[in-house]
């Protein structure tokens, strides 16, 4: 074979692989006839925008609004199509000056619009380019709202410290000055070991209260007996039922068991079985039933007291808020117990409730999930 034939031979194989390549890239990169077609990236865009948790408009040259998300309707950011006065004024800023603004949004008058609604809305206007501008606002209320407890919190400890080391100096001067008189130095140094030991309790409670908000991790949860928690929380009640002639009653032994912290448990329902008391008349009834309902052990508190009105029913599980100042303070009361009970139930996956009318009295019923495993069954109503 010569040499031109072989140059010929070779440079036909060469296109003919070219030519197949080609057909095998094209081939490759042209869709299949019935392969979907994705979404566009203008489509996926859209609803990024209006999945989004903050409120997202987009504005043009005139402050005008081109597209926005339902959150910026939520947060009252446009209304009608139009954006918020507010807004208005500071994107003309924005095209006048090219740089971002931060904008307070807050509704003028906070829950009235919006029922509990947002308190704190506050957002930032940025330029895009070619005269449109990006509206990016979120809600900020529950920051403001943990800051305000945060400060009411320190304001209420200051306020609850100060006033039994205040008046422990106090009576520690009163024992100076009655030195040559054994009987007032008893009765001074009497009422210094209680304010000491409200002191304490206060303390105590304060952290108890906080390893419950999560400052400290909570034991293992373990199956705990109910009816070992009620003759626990009873005996530790009895010494303040007995000095004012009132009977706690109880139902029959349950054998029910609920998933949880036997100690925290017992805690919790020793300071509402310590409120039924201290908020009853000397000599009423109060008294302690469980059963299980809906997979919750609920073991209930009634007293015949002297009732929560209606509007202070949420309020009672407030931090240091008591019903009944003079009433707390004469019993040594701390105002933290039903915010630990509260907490206790929050951390068992449970709640407690409250029923109360004035003049009739209060029931408390701390629900917390049961640990079924067969032996519950005795406890169904």
């Amino acid at each position: 074979m010569t040499d031109v034939v072989w140059i010929f031979l070779t440079a036909g194989a060469l296109l003919l692989g070219l030519v197949a390549g080609y057909w095998v890239a094209r081939r490759r990169t042209r869709p299949a006839a019935n392969a979907p077609a994705g979404p566009s990236i203008s489509v996926l865009v859209q609803r990024l925008v209006q999945s989004s948790h903050n409120a997202i408009v987009i504005l043009n040259e005139f402050a005008d609004v081109v597209q926005y998300n339902q959150r910026a309707v939520e947060l009252g950011v446009v209304r009608n199509r139009r954006v918020d006065t507010r807004t208005k004024k500071a994107a003309e800023l924005v095209l006048e000056t090219g740089e971002p603004v931060e904008i307070e949004l807050s509704p003028a008058e906070r829950g009235v619009q919006f029922g509990r609604g947002p308190e704190a809305v506050r957002g930032e206007i940025r330029p895009l380019g070619d005269g449109f501008l990006a509206v990016d606002a979120a809600d900020e209320s529950e920051a403001v709202r943990l800051e305000a407890t945060r400060r009411d919190f320190v304001a209420n400890v200051s306020h609850e410290l100060k006033t039994p080391v205040g008046a422990m100096a106090l009576l520690a001067e009163a024992v100076l000055d009655a030195a040559d008189d054994p009987e007032a130095v008893r009765r001074f140094t009497t009422k210094v070991l209680r304010e000491a030991t409200r002191l304490g309790t206060l303390v105590t409670e304060l952290i108890a209260l906080s390893r419950l908000q999560g400052a400290e991790r909570l034991p293992e949860l373990n199956p705990v007996e109910v009816d070992a928690v009620v003759r626990d929380a009873l005996s530790r009640t009895q010494l303040a039922s007995e000095s004012t002639g009132i009977e706690v009653a109880t139902d029959q032994d349950s054998c029910l068991l609920v998933e949880g912290d036997r100690t925290l448990l017992t805690t919790a329902l020793t300071n509402l079985l310590e409120n039924a008391v201290a908020y009853s008349p000397p000599g009423s009834p109060v008294s302690v039933s469980r059963r299980l309902a809906g997979g919750y052990v609920e073991i209930s508190v009634t007293d015949r007291g002297i009732g929560i009105p209606a509007e202070e029913q949420q309020r009672v599980f407030e931090r240091f808020y008591r019903l009944d100042k003079a009433r707390s303070r004469a019993t040594g009361g701390t105002g933290l117990g039903l915010a630990i009970v509260k907490h206790v139930a929050a951390n068992h996956g449970g709640e407690v409730k409250l029923w109360s009318r004035p003049g009739t009295g209060s029931t408390f019923t701390l629900r917390i999930p049961a640990h079924l495993n067969g032996s519950n069954d005795g406890g169904q109503p």
